[in-house]
């Protein structure tokens, strides 16, 4: 959406302020099932909440143009819908995570499976621009929501919420994951007033407003930047939005081995989590305060591939930790965490469309960089790595 949306508030003649709604529709939908998918995959697991999101969100993608030609009604439920099925994807890879990874492996694991996310990105950047040259902005929709249904078709017969599950597993290797993992017992009930009395868990939430506020905003407004601000075109913005993508997706597994390298070194998990997420928090802060004084497009690219990058480091930082404080609960955390983190990027990615009509870009990331200093404080002053709820 973030490369389509160019030709489309072209063609339907939106307003910044509109393009910023359009954006923001989506995580209305996703805000609704944070918490519920995380319930869901704890409870039911992770094999089949996830399978369901993404049948459901590749039909949603499929309908968008049919959706905007309707009207923009149309499409703000569109888009909302489709956040529903993608609400539950991440509390479900975090409980099948739990479930299957050891401890000592957990931050490479995660980094490898979210690094995933970041490969889509660039797959979708990338050939955006040309599938839109070629044969009209709707092929975008049509063509990456077809594609949920292969992936689909092959999770159905491959995968499995629990070791315990696959039959063909190895003997040996279901002793070594299950003798390695703190999360066996499926959860019944769900502890809400035990959870939210917890300093950490609210470490968590408030971190995760404060991360997500920059990232949703450099997701769906980097290629407007490039083409308004950088004078790219089209296929220039498309092309040039994947660098920081692939930077993050480079950059999250490097986090993630030396996260895991200092926890087998003996490093403390707590110490570990601060110095990762302090570098996700304070390097985008410093590059985006870059921005302004660059003067050619290369520098700004680069800043921003830069700032990514940093970012990443975030996997080994607050996205590990729902399953270090809360193993058997780390759906429902991360659900709970992720709500926030969702609120700022409807709150931020609208806000954004706002500020352009009555600011600058300027504006835009000093407000991001206030966030990223506000979620370093709170994160070192409160979060941990010890498990605090069994």
């Amino acid at each position: 959406m973030s490369i389509a949306i160019l030709p489309m508030a072209s063609e339907f003649n939106w307003s910044p302020s509109t393009v910023g709604l359009i954006q923001s529709s989506f995580f209305w939908g996703y805000l609704l099932t944070q918490v519920a998918g995380g319930m869901w995959a704890d409870t039911v697991g992770g094999k089949f909440v996830l399978g369901f999101g993404v049948v459901w969100w590749s039909i949603a993608t499929t309908v968008t143009p049919i959706a905007a030609r309707l009207g923009l009604p149309f499409l703000l439920v569109t888009r909302a819908i489709m956040g529903i099925g993608e609400g539950v994807a991440m509390p479900a890879m975090n409980n099948l995570l739990s479930r299957w990874v050891p401890v000592a492996e957990r931050s490479r694991s995660l980094a490898l499976v979210y690094s995933g996310m970041y490969l889509g990105s660039v797959t979708g950047l990338a050939f955006s621009p040309l599938l839109i040259h070629k044969f009209g902005w709707p092929s975008v929709f049509y063509s990456f929501g077809s594609l949920g249904t292969v992936w689909f078709a092959v999770w159905l017969n491959k995968a499995h919420s629990t070791p315990l599950d696959d039959p063909g597993l190895r003997l040996d290797e279901k002793k070594l994951i299950l003798s390695n993992s703190v999360c066996k017992e499926p959860v019944k009930s769900i502890p809400w007033r035990l959870i939210l009395s917890k300093s950490p868990v609210w470490a968590l939430i408030i971190s995760h407003f404060c991360h997500n506020w920059g990232t949703f905003i450099l997701l769906t407004w980097m290629p407007t930047y490039y083409h308004q601000v950088l004078k790219f075109n089209l296929t220039e913005s498309g092309m040039f939005s994947v660098l920081p993508w692939l930077t993050m997706a480079f950059s999250a597994n490097v986090g993630g081995w030396i996260a895991d390298s200092l926890v087998s070194k003996g490093v403390s998990v707590t110490i570990v989590r601060k110095i990762m997420q302090t570098i996700g928090f304070l390097g985008p802060a410093f590059f985006l305060t870059q921005l302004n004084h660059v003067d050619s497009p290369a520098m700004a690219v680069l800043c921003m591939a830069c700032s990514q990058g940093t970012d990443a480091f975030s996997q080994s930082g607050l996205y590990s930790n729902h399953q270090d404080i809360a193993p058997r609960y780390s759906g429902v955390l991360l659900g709970l965490s992720n709500t926030a983190g969702v609120l700022a990027g409807v709150f931020g990615t609208a806000a954004t469309g706002y500020i352009l009509q009555h600011g600058s870009w300027d504006d835009v990331f000093k407000v991001s960089v206030g966030l990223y200093l506000a979620g370093t404080v709170v994160w070192n002053l409160f979060s941990t790595g010890e498990k605090i709820l069994d």
